[in-house]
């Protein structure tokens, strides 16, 4: 029975797709501990999984207001606040990871690591040979964030440019990224990587799943650029099936007969305290429109909308295997997740935002030919309306959209990530006794000396 660790950050959007994993590993009959924020703890175990929860230094709640939490973030824009988020939310904790992960390694040996590409303890864990630390497969809950020569640094947004001309912007943009946003993140990384392992990190932190033991998309090749450079160790799995169908059928079902097409629209279920960014600005723009808008408000209370056009309706949640059958175009904010889900069932999609990896998701979709993008967190009702006709009014969309989910379904999700997962355990399986590792001694020295750089 093989022993799996998952790792996520505590944010929803990371635990939610692994669940589904954790559901699937437990009920083979292995052993799974699931690390990640303590307000997860109860579907973590629904799932069968034991709920490991990270330290209070690298645990948060995903919903609270970071300048609450970081008052000097407030004042922060551009670059600055950027390089901000990524040192304090994800790489200073990163060491703790590191920590986490070894004592409850040394409790009980792990055959595998399953850790989401923001689990930056992954970075700082494979400073360790394999033996002392387990097999990391890193999980792609997100757009694919390896460096290439052949895309723009991960997060810009930008779609790939081929040939040299496009090798050369790529490089330059990284090599401006290198010199305006990383260079504290990098230094604050290589000194917690040095305090642990007295070497300095041999790579980029934030590539850091180039280096793991397996990396698992879960997507399609169609959906992510091609990179000449990709490692070997690179698998697409495909969607990671999740449950779409939970949410009871609402009063006004029956209108969706098929008379007018139908647009659903979310915010998801995270980005959606502000209904003003996408929600407002589509029913505006598309009140007059001869659809039906179907409106998801991801658990917010139907009160919060505003006030609904005559041809919107509207529900906390939606039933989606029910649901995206019946749509015609997806509108959302970007979630990787949502937009795969859509994508499962040959929906095109209209997608803004600008926010996390949301203008990656959306740069993907026009570069797929899937949809349209909407370059802002904050459309006006016309261009909303624009992008939603232009779907409507061509074929080549919904052509695109369908041909991605016949590849979907030729894929085989949460069976091939198992399957990969039991290769990498039997590949780096120990050929001599056992080997039990010590927990990581741990002294103010890290921490003094990433808050004091």
């Amino acid at each position: 029975m093989p022993s799996i660790m998952i790792a996520t950050m505590p944010i929803h959007g990371h635990v939610t797709p692994l669940l589904a994993v954790a559901r699937h590993l437990a009920g083979r009959g292995d052993r799974v501990r699931f690390l990640t924020g303590s307000r997860f703890a109860g579907i973590v175990e629904a799932t069968g999984a034991e709920h490991l929860a990270l330290p209070a230094e690298a645990d948060f709640d995903d919903r609270q207001d970071w300048n609450k939490t970081f008052p000097e973030r407030a004042a922060l824009k551009g670059t600055t606040a950027i390089a901000h988020d990524i040192e304090h939310i994800f790489v200073r904790p990163g060491s703790v990871q590191h920590d986490a992960v070894m004592a409850a390694h040394a409790a009980e040996p792990v055959d595998a690591l399953l850790a989401d590409p923001a689990f930056i303890g992954g970075a700082f864990l494979l400073g360790h040979p394999i033996g002392v630390r387990p097999p990391i497969v890193m999980c792609g809950i997100c757009p694919l964030m390896i460096s290439s020569r052949d895309t723009a640094p991960f997060g810009m947004g930008l779609t790939p440019l081929p040939g040299p001309v496009g090798r050369l912007r790529n490089s330059a943009l990284a090599l401006l990224a290198n010199k305006v946003v990383f260079p504290a993140v990098e230094r604050i990384a290589d000194q917690l990587f040095h305090r642990l392992h007295a070497r300095s990190i041999p790579f980029a932190v934030l590539d850091w799943p180039r280096h793991a033991d397996a990396i698992v998309q879960f997507t399609v090749p169609e959906f992510e650029y091609p990179r000449s450079d990709a490692p070997a160790t690179l698998h697409f799995a495909g969607p990671i099936s999740a449950s779409g169908s939970r949410a009871p059928l609402p009063p006004w079902w029956h209108e969706l007969d098929g008379s007018k097409p139908v647009v659903h629209l979310t915010q998801g279920t995270i980005a959606n305290n502000d209904f003003s960014q996408l929600i407002t600005p589509a029913l505006e723009g598309l009140a007059g429109e001869d659809v039906l808008i179907a409106v998801a408000t991801g658990g917010q209370p139907l009160q919060s909308l505003p006030p609904l056009p005559t041809n919107a309706r509207a529900a906390e949640f939606l039933p989606y295997d029910e649901l995206l059958p019946k749509t015609d175009v997806y509108v959302t904010n970007g979630g990787y997740g949502g937009v795969q889900y859509a994508l499962r069932h040959g929906v095109p999609i209209v997608a803004a935002g600008r926010h996390e990896d949301k203008p990656e998701v959306i740069a993907r979709v026009a570069w797929a030919g899937v949809g349209r993008r909407i370059r802002t967190r904050t459309p006006t009702p016309s261009a909303v309306r624009r992008a939603v006709r232009a779907v409507l009014d061509d074929h080549h969309y919904r052509d695109a959209a369908r041909r991605i989910a016949e590849r979907m379904a030729a894929t085989r999700g949460v069976h091939r990530l198992a399957e990969i997962v039991d290769q990498v355990i039997a590949d780096h399986a120990p050929s001599g006794p056992p080997h039990h590792p010590q927990p990581p001694h741990r002294d103010n020295t890290v921490r003094n000396c990433a808050e004091g750089s």
